[in-house]
Order: structure tokens, then C-alpha cells, then sequence
């Protein structure tokens, strides 16, 4: 019995296909992922501040400046960009452009 087992191992061990395994996303997949990250958390920070030393106290300059209103948004809309094109990517693909550029046929001369 204990042989019988052995056999049944050994069997599907044979049959997984190491080599044919294919994962979601590539090194360049969490590179570009890594670098999306890290422009949003730039976003963020950019966007923090304002605060004021006396709570009675309000200064707009500070709270609805160009750096908060404007620039923090884009970066982070940036990193979004990123994001989206990191996780698309698809590395693996082969270009569709032809390697050689295409030679025009010659005129054969049988014009009507």
C-alpha cells in the first residue's frame, strides 16, 4: 500500500508544469508601481500645512495657495496616471511596429 502511494506522488509531480507559469505583473510592473507611490505620497505632502499658530487667526494666502490648490492636485492625479500605466503595462508583449521599415513596390508601368 505504502508503494501504491509513493507512485501517485511521484506521478503528479511529473505533471506540474514548472515553466509555464506566468505572473500578474514583471519587475518593471512594480518598478513603475513603486514610482507611481511615490509621487502621490509627494502630493500629499505637498498639499499638508496652512495651519496657523492662533486658531482665531485666519490667513487664505497660506490655506488657498497656489502649491495647495493647484500644484498638489496635479501631482497627485500624476501619480494616478502612473498607477493606471504601471498596472497596464504589459512588458512581455512583443512590439507590433515592424522591425525593418517597409520598401515601396516599384511602378510596373501598366498605367490605362
Amino acid at each position: 500500500m505504502a508503494e501504491i502511494k509513493k507512485q501517485v506522488v511521484v506521478e503528479n509531480k511529473k505533471h506540474i508544469p514548472t515553466s509555464k507559469v506566468q505572473v500578474l505583473f514583471t519587475r518593471e510592473n512594480y518598478k513603475w508601481m513603486l514610482i507611481g507611490l511615490a509621487v502621490l505620497l509627494l502630493g500629499v505632502l505637498l498639499m499638508i500645512g496652512g495651519k496657523s499658530d492662533d486658531p482665531n487667526q485666519f490667513h487664505p494666502n497660506e490655506v488657498y495657495s497656489f502649491r495647495r490648490i493647484t500644484l498638489a492636485p496635479i501631482v497627485i492625479l500624476a501619480g494616478f496616471a502612473i498607477e493606471i500605466y504601471a498596472i497596464f503595462r504589459n512588458p512581455g508583449k512583443p512590439d507590433r511596429r515592424p522591425s525593418t521599415p517597409l520598401k515601396s513596390q516599384p511602378a510596373t508601368g501598366d498605367t490605362d
